[in-house]
């Protein structure tokens, strides 16, 4: 399956594919979907891609105007994947990534706060989940302002408790669910809540 780039200043280069069956790209249209929503607000933003696979979603948001986009991904190849399609973009100057894990990476609140973090984590294995209780537990990821999207499975989405973020959206596309999270108001002080999944 090809995948390019959809709008903005690198609309319709292709982008490489990671070797292997280790990354599941998101859909042009799932894409399209994503930011659309998003809208004007891409521009200027800083965008941090968790999982970054191939680095479309993060290429994407810096050809849509992103400041900056950092891209997490343990995997060699796909690393390697990200470098050679900021390159075909003509990104790379607005890029930071970073091999390591994701999980690791989290530990330490950023130099600078992010306003979109996007996770689209390897399906199936509950990483997701992981990854937004660790995102829920430090105010440095989750400030006010920042939004969180998490790419699924539908048939991974499950009820979580969350002690400052809270689901405010959710669009399926087929056998994609975009879930969308922003910490609460008075979250600093916030009670753990669930959030369920209405699917």
């Amino acid at each position: 399956m090809p995948i390019r780039v959809i709008a903005g200043s690198a609309k319709g280069r292709r982008l490489k594919l990671v070797p292997g069956d280790t990354t599941r790209p998101v859909m042009d249209r799932v894409k399209e979907a994503l930011f659309s929503i998003l809208g004007r607000g891409i521009v200027g933003s800083r965008f941090l891609d968790l999982f970054a696979g191939t680095g479309s979603v993060g290429i994407e948001a810096l050809s849509r105007g992103a400041s900056q986009a950092v891209f997490i991904e343990l995997d060699r190849r796909a690393v390697q994947t990200i470098h050679e399609n900021l390159a075909l973009a003509g990104l790379a100057d607005r890029a930071i990534v970073r091999r390591t894990d994701v999980f690791q990476f989290l530990k330490h609140p950023p130099v600078q706060p992010f306003d979109y973090i996007y996770v689209a984590p390897p399906q199936y294995k509950g990483l997701w989940l992981e990854t937004l209780r660790l995102l829920d537990a430090d105010p440095g990821w989750t400030p006010p302002g920042v939004t969180i999207i998490v790419q699924i499975d539908p048939d991974e989405a499950q009820s979580v408790q969350l002690a400052r973020l809270e689901s405010y959206d959710q669009r399926r596309y087929g056998n994609t669910l975009l879930w969308f999270f922003a910490p609460r108001a008075g979250s600093s002080e916030g009670s753990e809540a669930p959030q369920e999944p209405s699917l």
